[in-house]
């Protein structure tokens, strides 16, 4: 079983920031990317991902304003939003690709999603 718990969601000003975590439990044997995207009108849209590697990829309404970094002793991701803006609202969905075993394929897992409100 593995398991994404996200936190740190809530009703935040505009201009506010907020930080959000994520952490993956269970049976883990590694994690590549892990990162956060946010529920749209069709789909899920990338809102930040960071690879094993420390490569990051963030949208382009993220403008330089939010931050992913990763414990990766803690197999945790969080992100640091920073300036936010009514537009920022939504559902926000940690996922990562998970490897529970040695020689497993990984697979792509998500947790349950925070919201994240921004008033104006």
């Amino acid at each position: 079983q593995v398991q994404l718990v996200e936190s740190g969601g809530g009703l935040v000003q505009a201009g506010g920031s907020l930080r959000l975590s994520c952490t993956a439990s269970g049976t883990i044997f590694s994690i590549n990317d892990m990162g956060w995207y946010r529920r749209g009108p069709k789909t899920r849209d990338l809102v930040a991902v960071m690879t094993n590697g420390e490569n990051t990829n963030y949208a382009d309404s993220a403008k330089g304003r939010f931050t992913i970094s990763r414990d990766y002793a803690k197999n945790t991701v969080y992100l640091q939003m920073n300036s936010l803006k009514p537009e920022d609202t939504g559902v926000y969905y940690c996922y990562a690709e998970i490897a529970r075993y040695m020689y497993y394929q990984p697979l792509g897992y998500w947790g349950q999603g925070t919201q994240v409100t921004v008033s104006s």
